[in-house]
């Protein structure tokens, strides 16, 4: 725990273009809803990030600006494929990293953090979809809603984002904070069908987002593959 005084606590949450909206808008009301903490929405520019939905969002500080962060927090989303090849992106990661408390991603934003070679031995999650990718990257997979390997933490897909948040409020000022922040939000999920992971959902639903996904998946295997090539 960094401090249940309330003492002040940094966030840094990367934005890039093509990312998954509730990946950071998620964790950002939970996270924002504790005291004496201060949020940023990071990126190369101060232009509008769209989201992979068509939602724009603002950043509040570039790269080249941005303080040292207590946490650093990467979304996921379908640009993650060009991320994972962004030497400016990769390198503000490594910078971040090497002072921050938590190292954190949600959803496919772990694949960014592997890519910056900052899961190696890490157990760690991501989407369904991509868990398989992680050894690439040296990391551990692990399937998961939520994983905790001493300062990395990583959050299955999108919807695991909020539960991801939660943990790490506890860890960062309390459990009973993080309780208050879940009961405010009444974060107490009741979804209509059985169908949120493959272990439970039917399986022509599962073949048919399998199907779907193919072409991105394949690009995504094959960025990973390039990016690790010359790792010792």
């Amino acid at each position: 725990m960094i401090s249940a005084d309330g003492t002040p606590l940094t966030i840094g949450m990367v934005l890039f273009q093509n990312f998954t909206q509730l990946d950071l808008t998620g964790p950002f009301e939970v996270l924002s809803a504790m005291p004496n903490t201060h949020v940023d929405l990071v990126s190369k520019t101060l232009e509008p990030v769209i989201s992979n939905r068509r939602l724009q969002i603002l950043p509040t500080v570039v790269y080249e600006d941005a303080p040292p962060y207590d946490v650093l927090l990467v979304p996921g989303g379908g640009g993650v494929n060009a991320l994972m090849e962004d030497q400016e992106t990769l390198t503000f990661l490594r910078t971040q990293a090497s002072n921050a408390n938590y190292i954190t991603a949600v959803c496919t934003g772990s694949l960014v953090l592997g890519a910056a070679g900052l899961l190696r031995g890490y157990r760690a999650t991501t989407h369904w979809l991509s868990l398989d990718f992680l050894p690439i990257f040296g990391a551990i997979p692990v399937e998961d809603r939520v994983v905790l390997d001493r300062n990395r933490m990583t959050g299955g897909g999108i919807t695991a984002g909020i539960d991801f948040a939660l943990q790490l409020v506890a860890e960062l000022r309390g459990e009973n904070l993080a309780k208050t922040i879940q009961l405010n939000l009444e974060y107490n999920p009741a979804p209509p069908f059985k169908s949120g992971h493959p272990s439970v959902a039917e399986p022509q639903i599962v073949n048919r987002v399998r199907e779907q996904t193919a072409e991105r998946q394949a690009e995504r295997r094959r960025i990973a593959e390039r990016v690790t090539q010359d790792w010792v």
